[in-house]
């Protein structure tokens, strides 16, 4: 069942919130009264949405955000305003929140925001970028690997429209980042703007920019990505999932070079490098009318494919070692290294799920279950090892440690979904002190809460 939290320092509506919430949207509903509460609630038991009131005493909803930010929940938040200042909701946005509301509106929008929040989590979980690893996408020497660095060569001086295709975690944004590098303008800036994760009713603003006063709330200009990226290059990730209105402007924007604020009637040029990316069939969205047909062939100049992971399986020992070294400096811990059947594994595994970026999280996991400094074929998390015969378990896994920490795993996720991974109940029903305990357990045994 989704949970979300309510967070507003005014008990009677929160508690009317969580009410409607649970009878209209079938939700599980918890409420904080303070961002301390809120901040608390979620260490211990995280949630799957949070609605939360940006004017609270003490540590305010823009302070929460920080802190969610800053620690790395990717929980998301929808904030919401009595007070209708545009300015602050836009601002929450820009810290992370996935969208804002008005505390007026019908409760039946509140749960469609809820779930459309949740969906656009999801997406941004499958789009975003390899962070603190930007040259994954390039790393390895494979005919596909020197094949797609011998296109981006190619195409990179040739200051027209590129768009990106790949699998979710390919590194798409990583392949726009060496186009720019290597293109005409390095020394402009470089905006990205990730099209799945913004609300409907901000993408315009966000592309194009609003004049003062535009709606309510508009309380100053705002320049938007194409006027910011000006001189440089825009990239534009998972542009398959633009609104049909946005479409139509964007074509009239990259056919004119100019663009027009929100509100505003001067048109204003603009000299940025568009490179769009999507792991979408964008051909079968234009023919399914999700996707404008001409705005298809505009982008579309140069098309650039990112080969998935399993196309290039040669690649993988150096790309694991590559993430070995990163996690390993990252958490402080002496350097590990794969055995032949570990590595033998992740070469076998089918990855065209999340690709790379799936292929460096099974390393952060494998580095927190060894405490030694050879990662073994048991240290593999179990859904990428390869299926064995129980009576005959592999040599990797023979020994009375290994099957110790198999037995481990098996107690600790079973209780754990049969609390439907509560963790303060399952350490309760395990016997351990507090969901402290659990939880340091649960990051040796590289156990995670599936999305």
């Amino acid at each position: 069942m989704i949970r979300v939290l309510i967070v507003d320092d005014v008990r009677n509506l929160a508690d009317q919130y969580a009410y409607d919430l649970k009878r209209m949207g079938g939700f599980e509903t918890r409420v904080a009264t303070s961002g301390k509460e809120a901040l608390d609630l979620i260490a211990w038991d995280p949630v799957d949405c949070v609605i939360l009131d940006l004017e609270m005493p003490g540590i305010d909803g823009f302070e929460v955000l920080r802190t969610m930010d800053r620690e790395g929940h990717g929980i998301p938040v929808i904030v919401y305003t009595g007070t209708g200042n545009y300015d602050r909701c836009v601002q929450a946005v820009r810290l992370g929140a996935a969208g804002f509301i008005d505390k007026s509106e019908p409760m039946a929008r509140v749960v469609h925001e809820v779930e459309t929040a949740l969906e656009r989590a999801r997406l941004r979980e499958e789009v975003k970028s390899l962070r603190g690893d930007a040259d994954t996408a390039l790393i390895g020497t494979s005919a596909p690997a020197r094949a797609l660095a011998q296109h981006i060569a190619r195409v990179a001086a040739i200051p027209s429209t590129v768009l990106i295709v790949g699998e979710s975690g390919t590194g798409k944004e990583v392949v726009a980042r060496e186009l720019h590098r290597l293109g005409p303008h390095p020394e402009g800036p470089f905006v990205a703007v990730n099209s799945a994760a913004l609300p409907d009713n901000l993408v315009e603003s966000e592309l194009f920019g609003h004049e003062r006063g535009a709606f309510t709330g508009a309380n100053r200009t705002h320049r938007g990505a194409f006027e910011r990226a000006s001189g440089g290059t825009l990239f534009l990730d998972e542009i398959g999932e633009l609104p049909a209105a946005v479409q139509a402007k964007l074509l009239r924007v990259l056919e004119q070079n100019e663009i027009t604020r929100v509100g505003g009637e001067q048109s204003i040029k603009v000299a940025a490098r568009v490179i769009a990316a999507t792991h979408r069939d964008l051909e079968a969205d234009v023919d399914a009318g999700r996707f404008r047909r001409d705005l298809f062939f505009r982008i579309n100049v140069h098309l650039l494919p990112v080969p998935p992971l399993a196309d290039r399986r040669s690649d993988i020992p150096e790309l694991a070692n590559h993430f070995l070294t990163a996690t390993c400096a990252s958490f402080k811990t002496r350097r590990k290294h794969l055995d032949r059947e570990a590595l033998e594994a992740l070469m076998a595994y089918d990855w065209h799920r999340n690709n790379v970026r799936e292929l460096r999280n099974a390393v952060e996991r494998m580095v927190l279950a060894t405490d030694g400094a050879v990662i073994t074929l048991a240290d593999v998390p179990a859904d990428i090892r390869p299926p064995t015969d129980a009576a005959s378990p592999p040599s990797g896994a023979t020994s009375f440690r290994d099957r110790k920490l198999e037995a481990e795993r098996q107690i600790v996720v079973g209780a754990l979904e049969a609390a439907e991974w509560n963790v303060t109940r399952a350490a309760a029903d395990l016997g351990l002190a507090d969901h402290a305990s659990l939880q340091k357990i649960m990051r040796r045994l590289g156990i995670r809460r599936p999305r």
